[in-house]
């Protein structure tokens, strides 16, 4: 997996983010209304990019909002996002948007995360999943891929737990490829650890009864299938981010909602809400 060249300035920094675009020096230039000599040098140090450049390269290289700070400190300029917690009332009129989302789609399950899976909202949809969960699986900071991968957590429950596993291994490995996140590498190396939890008949990672293979619908996208309650529920994801973020934390704020796949799926939530 690519990490981005550590330097001592913002030329390394800014070579290894379009080494990872596999964008060349001339594309860029054209991209960004300038000149391939001028970005050759702005890599090499021979010249100090403005900050305007800086933000400006950086926007047309997709660089996440986070480490576009961290470009602007290699250059010498001050940081231009800010990084506000979840909690500040600055973000009061945020928080009670994604409330009312989340209530406004139950049953259905739905939960926000940041950029470390950590949990910082979620519905009773979500909660009604976690029937039986150990109590030290859902002690703050409750991490969703550790809640979904752990084999004392939702993993048992999985029918197609390696297809679904392998789904979210990957939505892992694509954020580490994104940003240069300490935490988020050691998150991944920690779930993709975990053993696959023995299943009931004794087959730790073979299909069971209503696993996909066997699965009576045909589905559009890969389904999360969970039992619950003796019943095999079955959910397609959808997540969303923010539009043109200008803050750190929202930038790294995902809201990831379940659709049901079937109409038993449907007919079991709304069973429970009523």
């Amino acid at each position: 997996m690519t990490t981005v060249a550590l330097g001592t300035g913002v030329g390394p920094l800014l070579r290894g983010w379009r080494e990872r675009r596999r964008v060349s020096q001339l594309e860029l230039a054209l991209r960004a209304d300038s000149s391939a000599r001028h970005i050759s040098f702005v890599e090499t140090g021979r010249s100090r990019p403005s900050e305007e450049m800086v933000l400006r390269l950086a926007e047309h290289l997709d660089v996440p909002v986070r480490e576009r700070n961290a470009l602007l400190l290699a250059a010498g300029y001050a940081p231009r996002y800010a990084e506000t917690p979840v909690d500040d009332p600055a973000l009061g009129a945020l928080r009670e948007g994604i409330e009312q989302l989340l209530k406004g789609y139950e049953p259905y399950p739905a939960l926000v995360v940041d950029g470390s899976y950590t949990v910082v909202a979620a519905n009773s949809g979500i909660t009604m999943l976690l029937d039986d969960v150990p109590a030290h699986l859902l002690a703050p900071p409750l991490n969703a891929m550790r809640l979904t991968l752990h084999p004392e957590g939702l993993a048992p429950r999985i029918r197609n737990l390696p297809e679904w596993r392998g789904h979210l291994l990957e939505q892992m490995e694509r954020q580490i490829a994104l940003a240069r996140s300490p935490a988020l590498r050691r998150l991944y190396d920690e779930v993709a650890a975990y053993p696959l939890p023995e299943r009931a008949d004794g087959d730790p990672d073979g299909p069971g009864p209503g696993d996909a293979a066997t699965a009576p619908h045909p589905y559009f996208a890969l389904p999360l299938r969970i039992e619950h309650r003796g019943r095999v529920l079955s959910f397609v994801s959808s997540i969303s981010t923010f539009n043109t973020p200008l803050d750190v934390t929202v930038a790294e704020l995902a809201i990831e909602t379940f659709l049901p796949a079937d109409a038993e799926t449907v007919e079991h939530l709304r069973s429970l809400s009523g």
